[in-house]
């Protein structure tokens, strides 16, 4: 990957994980898709569609990425911590069944 196009992606990938600005750049991705302005025209085929390609995949991957996150974060505040992770003791007695 060249360098513009590598600094454009950490770009992205960057504020799309900072809270502040994670749905305006969404919304920015979103109406930069349905606007007839693009980097290559839609008109010319195959090439037109690159960019959009590229972008909804760039897309796509981040906001799944933000969603597994948030779903591990979640999973971990709600299960338990175990009896050992809070450092108690139990004392058993044990008695053969036999």
């Amino acid at each position: 990957m060249n360098l513009f196009a590598k600094s454009i992606y950490n770009w992205y990938r960057n504020t799309i994980r900072n809270p502040q600005y994670r749905w305006w750049l969404i919304l920015g991705t979103l109406v930069y898709l349905i606007s007839p302005i693009d980097i290559s025209p839609d008109l010319v085929p195959i090439v037109g569609q690159i960019d959009d390609i590229m972008i909804v995949t760039l897309l796509i991957s981040e906001v799944s990425q933000l969603v597994i996150d948030s779903v591990r974060s979640r999973q971990n505040k709600t299960v338990p911590p175990t009896e050992e992770a809070r450092g108690e003791t139990i004392d058993v007695d044990a008695v053969s069944l036999e």
